[in-house]
C-alpha cells in the first residue's frame, strides 16, 4: 500500500468524523433523536416501521446511488457518516 492510498483513506473518515462530531451534530442534535424524528416520519409515509438504524443505512444507499450516476469524494465522506451513526443507532445488535 502506498502512502497516499493512507492518505486519501484517512482524509475521507477524518472528514466524515469532523461532520458529524461538528457541524451536522450542531444543526441536527444527537444522531439518535435525528434518526427517530426521521424514522417516525418515514414510517408514517410508508405505512411500515422504519428505525433509526436504518434511517442511517437507507440514507447511505442513497449515497452510493448517487455514485452510480457520477462517482463523488462527498458521497463517500457522507457513507462514512451514515455508517457510523447507523451503528450509533443500533445499539451494537
Amino acid at each position: 500500500m502506498q502512502f497516499d492510498d493512507v492518505m486519501e483513506r484517512e482524509m475521507v473518515l477524518m472528514q466524515a468524523r469532523d461532520l458529524i462530531t461538528g457541524d451536522r451534530a450542531r444543526a441536527y442534535g444527537p444522531a439518535k433523536e435525528s434518526f427517530s424524528r426521521i424514522a417516525a416520519f418515514w414510517s408514517a409515509y410508508l405505512g411500515m416501521e422504519i428505525t433509526p438504524h436504518m434511517v442511517g443505512d437507507l440514507m447511505g444507499l442513497m449515497k452510493y446511488a448517487r455514485n452510480a450516476h457520477e462517482t463523488n469524494f462527498d458521497n463517500y465522506v457522507d457513507i462514512c457518516g451514515y455508517a457510523s451513526l447507523s451503528w450509533e443507532c443500533s445499539d451494537g445488535d
